[in-house]
């Protein structure tokens, strides 16, 4: 695709799920990519299934860990990063805020919120030399409250905030940054949410998935490839005036509040 042919990109969390589907996308677009995951077996298997993607094991909630892992990159990319996608999460404890585990929610913060900033401080002096993009999750929860899931919700209002000033700054170097709002999206990791809002709050299974979804018009969750094609257009030169934006790829929620 043009605008991403030959392109270097950096994901993390990028050896699954929503990482795992832009990766692919990307590659299939022309670009060089370089993953980092914390799971080593995953990575593993990305790089048997796609040989010519570059690893690197990295806890991006470790500021020493993203400065060795850019050290790596640096070698694989001769110094030069074109696009970025701050894609580490963790779904954090679900509850009444008065329940929550204090080391719990400052671990929510550190690899939803922290991560983005220390990958960021990293990979913005490269992309400034040539210009390029940088794509930041956040998700539904971003742009609405989101019961039972304070320390999420939070974290990710504050990826919007980010993402938007980000833009301010780093328009004038041709970089422009947007930040992507999931809905709920199939796979293991809204398993395991759904399973910890059904302990929390005593519902079934099927009740709690089912709320998670009646809220949009749409009425369905969305797969991990509809936000990395999104990714794929705001990277390419379809997307090159698009910047500063909260991007909801999530069937219409209008709201969260079902608890």
């Amino acid at each position: 695709m043009k605008g991403i042919i030959n392109k270097k990109v950096l994901i993390t969390a990028g050896a699954t799920g929503i990482g795992k589907a832009t990766a692919i996308a990307l590659m299939n677009a022309g670009a060089q990519v370089h993953v980092c995951d914390i799971n080593t077996d995953a990575l593993a298997s990305f790089k048997q299934e796609y040989p010519l993607v570059y690893t690197s094991v990295t806890n991006v909630a470790k500021p020493d860990e993203v400065a060795a892992m850019f050290a790596q990159l640096k070698q694989d990319f001769d110094g030069k990063l074109d696009f970025l996608v701050n894609n580490a999460g963790v779904s954090g404890p679900a509850g009444p805020i008065e329940t929550l585990d204090i080391e719990a929610w400052k671990a929510t913060f550190d690899v939803n919120l922290h991560a983005t900033f220390y990958v960021s401080k990293h990979a913005i002096p490269l992309i400034k030399q040539h210009g390029g993009a940088i794509m930041n999750l956040s998700f539904t929860a971003g742009l609405f409250g989101y019961p039972m899931r304070s320390p999420y919700a939070s974290a990710k209002w504050a990826i919007v905030g980010l993402s938007k000033t980000m833009a301010m700054e780093l328009g004038p170097f041709n970089i422009r940054v947007n930040c992507i709002c999931p809905g709920a999206v199939n796979g293991e990791r809204m398993d395991r949410v759904i399973s910890s809002i059904a302990d929390a709050t005593g519902e079934s299974l099927q009740k709690v998935r089912q709320d998670n979804v009646k809220s949009t018009s749409m009425a369905t969750f969305v797969d991990a490839e509809d936000i990395a094609n999104m990714i794929v257009f705001s990277f390419s030169d379809l997307g090159e005036k698009i910047s500063g934006q909260s991007l909801t790829v999530d069937g219409d929620t209008h709201s969260l509040a079902t608890y």
